[in-house]
């Protein structure tokens, strides 16, 4: 489980694609140095466990699920990642719960700034942006974000100076690939209300029979 909170940004160091999947080692400071083999990094948001740490080289075994569902498959040596630590019993608990399971690669539509500001436009599969809300939340490349506005096919986020600094997302371009993470809590939310296959489950005609509407 993760926050969404960027620690630092890796550089990958080799990336050698292999039958069922591949291997990939980067270069980790911060995150290396209190790492060891068998934990789980959010690296651009995939939950990944570290099979190899040599000082501050962390490797990683990719399945071929990995590479085909998410902006991991096109990695290559000289790139840089979003890196971030599991959470641990005395981690401070800021963003949202991520998981670090990437439901979807989005693309960026476009980059406008406002101000010192910048509003990106990500364009998503339906069955992700159906799960998405206004000011709800969202992991980009495993970054945690608010969401600003859902259109048919795209959603919006705001990334202030210090995200577009210290993450992959400021220098990202136009039809770069992203990985996507909805909030885990609204994919309960959704399943609970939906588990009968109806939306009028008996949970929404609870909520109907109080007054509330759909």
């Amino acid at each position: 489980m993760f926050t969404g909170l960027i620690l630092e940004m890796g550089e990958i160091l080799s990336f050698k694609k292999r039958s069922g999947g591949a291997i990939l080692s980067l270069k980790a400071n911060e995150v290396a140095s209190t790492a060891k083999k068998g934990d789980s990094i959010s690296v651009n948001g995939v939950c990944l466990t570290v099979v190899n740490k040599n000082n501050d080289t962390l490797s990683f075994d990719l399945s071929e699920e990995t590479l085909r569902s998410t902006n991991l498959g096109s990695l290559k040596t000289g790139d840089i990642v979003n890196l971030e630590p599991s959470l641990s019993p005395d981690s401070k608990i800021g963003g949202h719960f991520v998981t670090g399971h990437v439901d979807a690669a989005g693309r960026i539509r476009s980059k406008v700034n406002i101000g010192n500001m910048m509003k990106v436009e990500i364009e998503a599969p339906a069955n992700t942006i159906n799960f998405l809300v206004e000011k709800g939340s969202v992991a980009v490349d495993g970054i945690s974000f608010t969401v600003v506005d859902i259109l048919k096919d795209v959603f919006t986020i705001v990334i202030i100076p210090h995200t577009a600094k210290f993450t992959t997302i400021g220098f990202k371009n136009t039809g770069d690939t992203v990985n996507i993470e909805v909030d885990i809590l609204g994919k309960y939310v959704a399943r609970f209300l939906n588990r009968d296959g109806n939306k009028d489950s008996r949970f929404m005609k609870t909520l109907m029979e109080e007054g509330y509407s759909k």
